[in-house]
């Protein structure tokens, strides 16, 4: 139970509103694909809209969907709201602010909609469906047709945006990428053409009294002195909601008016730049408003650290640490009651401080060019491969000849990372780190990495048979594999920039490559990657070994022959399957 609470109690302080307003708003996409989708069917029939809408409500209008779509939309709109009146500085990205704007104006566009359909309903039992809809919008009052169109296209782009900042730093984006466009624009596009070829069909039948007759009854919609009362209900709803926008605004004159009068503070960076800033502004809001360069890879809302400082002088006087702030500097192992991140750090005193991440950029607000290379945490599987014996290898050896045996080393290892779906990543001396699981889920990468030491072995026989007559001994490697979550991104300076993988699990993995040498064998696998790749447990002979930095031993998998780890991966898949 304590470790249950304690896990939960974690979660809740790792939760950023950001992610409360991401969680909201990818329900309410679903709504709108759902919707969307449906519209669409008109390009069939209004008989195919209307039997698709069918299944559209007995899906929303679920109770438990229902309380979960409804809580959605309010926390997503006041979340909306609040972050008008939050938000200090809107130059990190143009996108953003227009995305603030769209989504903003969607409950104003769309209150009248779901008043005279939802309320219609639970007030006065209205059974207001596509044809009566499509009736009012192309025939009764064509000019709420484009006001319509106008809110879907809205909602549509609104929508993609977030789920472009949900989906762009994921490792799949880049592939996803052209699909995901081309459904960003085929959707709504089916769906205004659904809309107009169901509309048309409706005002053709709609010159046919009979068809008034059956489809504008009184129980359909509804009576003049109820649409008067419903035009009403929507007029009350959106000078309300006018009213909490005129609120957000007004409440940041005050709180801009309160500042001025709270006074200046000084804020000095250590390069010996001074600026004087009102006080509440966070550090990071003080640099982008005088466009000071400030590391800051997550844009101000606490999902990396890259933006802290350290404050120089007394710090006891600095407000206490958000939840959210002492959650990030928890997580990235800071103790230290000095190192505070800027995004969150309003002080209310002069303050002297310097960065501990010295920004690439030009300005503060610069961003990455390339957003898939910045720092993102993920699974990978580490493979490191070393060449035993290269130093009796240069001792009787010209320095070229040397060079010339350990590029075909190292090549013979690439190809065999790379035909088993890997990624060399760094070559140092004549050891390779090879990174798997960069396009393919744990399971399989694990296997990838097993086939791929024994892709390496079975390659540098052909190239010891092929340099048989220059060399005195044969080339000896060991191997090290481990898997678990590391932080990939781009890391060096200017011009000297890799893209590598930084964490343990990649710690790990050179330190059991190192322990071949005293286990005299060719490879040690981690546990981790043995189960993970779902060999049985009695495939590996297991020893528990001391890893330098760790306090417990770890269970690895001692593999003598190399040459085997194929046969036994495919044997596991065979069964799997």
């Amino acid at each position: 139970m304590a470790t249950a609470a304690a896990s939960i109690s974690e979660l809740v302080r790792g939760t950023s509103v950001r992610q409360v307003r991401l969680v909201c708003g990818v329900i309410l996409f679903c709504y709108v694909i759902s919707h969307f989708l449906n519209h669409a069917l008109g390009n069939i029939s209004v008989e195919a809209m209307e039997a698709g809408v069918y299944y559209h409500t007995v899906f929303w209008q679920f109770l438990p969907v229902s309380i979960v779509f409804y809580t959605a939309a309010l926390t997503h709109m006041g979340l909306g709201i609040y972050a008008l009146y939050q938000r200090r500085q809107f130059r990190w990205r143009t996108i953003e602010p227009l995305q603030l704007v769209l989504g903003l104006s969607i409950p104003a566009l769309i209150m009248g909609h779901v008043v005279g359909v939802r309320l219609g309903y639970t007030l006065y039992d209205h059974q207001k469906l596509y044809p009566q809809e499509l009736y009012l919008f192309f025939v009764a009052a064509p000019g709420r047709l484009w006001q319509m169109t106008i809110l879907l296209l809205i909602a549509w782009v609104h929508g993609c945006i977030g789920i472009y900042f949900w989906l762009r730093l994921k490792p799949f984006f880049t592939r996803a990428a052209p699909y995901l466009l081309a459904a960003a624009v085929l959707v709504p596009t089916l769906s205004l053409l659904g809309i107009y070829q169901g509309g048309r069909s409706v005002a053709i039948e709609a010159d046919d009294g009979e068809w008034r007759t059956h489809n504008l009854t009184r129980r359909q919609v509804g009576t003049v002195a109820e649409g008067n009362t419903l035009d009403r209900i929507t007029g009350a709803f959106t000078v309300t909601y006018f009213g909490l926008l005129g609120l957000a605004l007004a409440a940041r004159g005050v709180r801009a008016w309160r500042e001025r009068r709270g006074g200046m503070i000084a804020l000095s960076y250590g390069n010996g730049k001074t600026v004087r800033v009102p006080k509440g502004l966070s550090v990071l809001e003080a640099s982008l408003r005088h466009n000071l360069p400030h590391a800051s890879v997550c844009g101000g809302r606490a999902r990396c650290s890259t933006c802290r400082i350290r404050v120089i002088g007394d710090h006891g006087v600095l407000p206490e640490p958000s939840q959210r702030e002492a959650f990030v500097l928890t997580r990235v192992g800071t103790n230290d009651p000095s190192i505070r991140l800027a995004c969150q750090l309003r002080p209310t005193s002069d303050l002297s401080f310097f960065q501990l991440f010295t920004p690439q950029t030009s300005s503060a607000n610069a961003q990455a060019s390339a957003p898939a290379r910045i720092g993102q945490e993920r699974y990978l599987v580490s493979l490191f491969v070393d060449m035993r014996g290269s130093t009796q290898l240069a001792e009787k050896r010209l320095p070229f000849d040397t060079v010339f045996i350990v590029n075909r080393f190292l090549g013979a290892v690439s190809q065999a990372v790379i035909e088993n779906g890997g990624q060399p990543n760094q070559f140092v001396g004549d050891g390779m780190l090879a990174l798997f699981g960069l396009t393919a889920d744990p399971q399989t990468a694990c296997r990838q990495a097993l086939k791929a030491a024994s892709g390496i072995a079975t390659h540098i026989d052909e190239l010891n048979e092929l340099l048989s007559h220059d060399l005195r001994q044969p080339i000896r490697f060991g191997i090290g594999i481990h898997g678990g979550e590391v932080i990939i991104g781009d890391i060096g300076y200017r011009d000297h920039i890799v893209f590598t993988a930084l964490g343990d699990a990649v710690n790990v993995a050179a330190r059991l490559q190192d322990m071949t040498k005293t286990l005299a064998c060719e490879a040690i696998v981690s546990d981790e990657i043995r189960g993970t790749a779902g060999l049985a447990d009695d495939t590996l002979p297991q020893q528990e070994v001391a890893i330098r930095g760790r306090d417990e031993p770890m269970a690895v998998r001692v593999v003598a022959d190399a040459r085997g780890l194929t046969a036994l991966v495919d044997r596991s898949e065979r069964v799997a399957a």
